[in-house]
């Protein structure tokens, strides 16, 4: 199957192209070959449609060591998508009755900094100003009893005043874990797996643990250049609330078909859940499309209703992508450190009918020195570096080498190039990005650079 459809994009001339020749089905799967072939990406895609399945496939190995392949079951931890199942937790807690989102923090952690002023919607929005992150104690500790640990972020300094702006915290999460502990009576996990997990269905999915012994779990790798690395050591009695929860896709599939009806949430709950709270803190990157736990309709959502969440931590890359009015459904779950936020956009985006680059091996080219200083200014909020003979998007940490006169990538992120456009006399108007094969609207380059 994977020397056909190779073959057969070879003929159609898209290699390096699009696969939108093809039926979507075999659009999916020739997109996610490459994916693995030519970035190798490690770890299971699902894509569902009106609850079809498009694209169910395993790639890559689930223990990079003893050669164990990942399979359709293989269990992947999910970062930062556990906020979403927390947010959860927290809603049927309100609708309960056990707690309210305009409670204070104190009422749940006396003598917080800032605790009677914090709400359980500011911890919920990203908008409490707390510290993004505590990851010195859960990363170099391997034991570090909670009470210490809260003690060590109460000493954290913040970000700003509670209410007053947005900026992401996973110490935010952690706490409203261990809210959930408190409203509940229950631990963490054990309130998860009762209320959520059970009423689900989702049999592969719980909690981290650093002793228990969890079948057909992946390994998880980091990467420095082309060489990978074993993830280190994390205390997952503390890692909870913003992360801490492993799943399989199917039971991330799940998940989704309990959200579209009322066991796990109520429609006002829903509701509630998926309302862009945060957009009077405009020019946040994207946080203000944040609801509770989840992105709504963020600038990547291809002009389709979208709720979204990603993590990524040591080698673990993940995305649950539902587009509830199309009745679509996708998930990337790696554990390799492929992109899958941008490989979820790609497929996406094949769904949607869009033109779609597959991965190639990107060769660089020599271009002359004269012409890269052309290239640097403002196109729109991008903005294109030129210093010592190099181009770099951004900033000095992405450097940018030519493929071809006007075209240009970066050999630690390949599956996002810049293309300059020119007019017929040579003259630099604007850019192309591409991320995860899929083409954005050209961004004009600012008269002032152009001077």
């Amino acid at each position: 199957m994977r020397l056909a459809i190779l073959v057969l994009l070879f003929c159609l001339g898209a290699i390096s192209t699009s696969v939108g020749q093809l039926p979507v089905r075999q659009q999916l799967t020739a997109y996610m070959q490459a994916q693995h072939d030519v970035n190798r990406f490690a770890g299971v895609v699902l894509i569902t449609r009106h609850d079809s399945v498009l694209l169910h496939q395993a790639y890559g190995l689930a223990d990079a060591e003893w050669a164990v392949p990942n399979t359709l079951d293989t269990k992947f931890a999910l970062a930062s998508i556990t906020k979403h199942i927390t947010a959860l937790a927290i809603l049927q807690l309100a609708e309960c009755g056990q707690l309210q989102l305009t409670d204070k923090l104190s009422s749940f952690l006396p003598g917080f900094p800032n605790g009677d002023v914090i709400s359980l919607h500011q911890l919920l929005t990203h908008t409490a100003g707390l510290a993004l992150d505590f990851e010195e104690l859960y990363l170099n500790h391997t034991a570090v009893a909670k009470d210490s640990a809260l003690a060590f972020i109460k000493k954290q300094p913040v970000q700003f005043a509670p209410g007053t702006q947005v900026g992401y915290s996973n110490v935010g999460y952690f706490l409203l874990g261990q809210i959930i502990e408190k409203a509940s009576g229950k631990s963490y996990g054990a309130y998860l797996q009762k209320n959520i997990f059970d009423v689900a269905g989702m049999t592969n999915t719980g909690l981290h643990s650093n002793t228990a012994l969890v079948p057909g779990l992946a390994r998880s790798y980091y990467r420095e250049g082309d060489a990978f690395f074993k993830n280190p050591y994390i205390n997952w009695d503390l890692n909870v609330g913003h992360d801490g929860l492993y799943s399989t896709a199917s039971d991330l599939a799940k998940l989704d078909r309990a959200l579209r009806g009322t066991a796990l949430l109520s429609d006002a709950s829903k509701t509630l859940m998926a309302t862009q709270h945060n957009k009077r803190f405009p020019g946040n990157g994207f946080l203000d499309h944040y609801g509770y736990g989840v992105f709504i309709n963020p600038y990547y959502n291809h002009g389709h209703d979208l709720l979204t969440h990603s993590g990524g931590y040591f080698g673990a890359m993940t995305t649950l992508d539902r587009y509830p009015q199309d009745e679509i459904f996708v998930t990337v779950l790696s554990n390799n450190q492929a992109e899958s936020h941008w490989i979820s956009y790609g497929l996406a985006g094949i769904l949607f009918g869009k033109a779609v680059e597959v991965p190639y091996v990107h060769r660089p080219v020599a271009v002359a020195p004269s012409k890269l200083p052309n290239y640097a200014g403002h196109y729109e909020e991008i903005y294109i570096l030129y210093t010592n003979g190099q181009l770099y998007l951004q900033n000095q940490e992405t450097p940018l080498v030519p493929e071809s006169p006007q075209k240009f990538f970066n050999r630690n992120n390949p599956d996002r190039t810049v293309e300059f456009l020119t007019t017929k006399a040579g003259r630099v108007y604007a850019l192309t990005l591409t991320k995860g094969g899929v083409k954005d609207p050209p961004r004009k380059k600012s008269s002032s650079a152009r001077r």
